[in-house]
């Protein structure tokens, strides 16, 4: 009985956010149980492009490291908000989402050449799919771990200074805001600007192979007022309100 609820709520993830987190856990699951090393995915320019080892620039989005308390913080956010975006903003535009990832993965790719250090981007590509929700949801309101209640902007940068509290780099945050940042400018904010135009248009060949031609009447999409999973990002009572 467990396992058909189980399989049954996996198939009613939306196709692009099952398809990652499935990447991301078996991937690890997969170096856990030594089949791979982290050594044959992070990111390496000088792997990538001198001895054609083009697989690392997808791997190295899908390994959170070993797993423990951050793997599994890792996760939760980014299922969260990964399904949250796109049953969201985004319902019905699978092609558009998909043109989302490939367009933040290539952004941070490009960044990644001209920063040291950076060997898995993982979490970064997590704040920013964290970073684009919180925007387009701007009057959510918060409760980390039951510390501190802000309105949903600000939940990326919390996230930040709770990487600096553990001791990580915050690099990798950073690059996350900020690609976000450029998503949500180019997508949400130029476009309406007098004179401002849609520079981010989704390949017609991707619409025909991913967008669904009807939605499925028994689709159950995940709310988005518990936004953060459990008592941290959950929505603070009574500040629900939706843009």
């Amino acid at each position: 009985m467990a396992y058909q609820t189980f399989q049954q709520e996996y198939m009613q993830m939306p196709v692009i956010t099952r398809a990652y987190t499935t990447s991301c856990v078996l991937t690890t699951l997969a170096v856990q149980l030594e089949i791979l090393t982290p050594f044959q995915l992070y990111f390496n320019p000088s792997l990538i492009f001198r001895n054609y080892q083009f697989w690392r620039l997808v791997t190295n989005f899908l390994f959170f490291g070993t797993i423990g308390f951050n793997f599994f913080f890792n996760m939760i956010f980014t299922y969260r908000y990964c399904r949250m975006l796109e049953e969201g903003s985004f319902r019905g535009r699978t092609a558009d989402f998909f043109f989302m990832f490939l367009f933040g993965g290539t952004l941070m790719t490009i960044t990644g050449l001209f920063v040291n250090k950076l060997v898995f981007l993982g979490q970064a590509f997590t704040i920013m799919l964290v970073y684009i929700w919180s925007r387009r949801n701007p009057y959510v309101r918060m409760n980390f771990f039951g510390l501190m209640t802000f309105q949903a902007p600000y939940l990326p940068w919390v996230l930040l200074g709770f990487s600096l509290l553990l001791g990580n780099s915050i690099v990798v945050d950073l690059m996350g805001i900020a690609v976000g940042h450029v998503y949500y400018y180019l997508e949400d904010v130029f476009p309406e600007q007098q004179g401002g135009f849609k520079i981010l248009r989704t390949p017609k060949l991707l619409k025909i192979l991913l967008d669904p031609p009807q939605e499925d009447p028994n689709y159950n999409p995940l709310p988005e007022e518990r936004p953060g999973g459990f008592n941290w990002g959950e929505g603070a009572e009574g500040g629900n309100q939706q843009e």
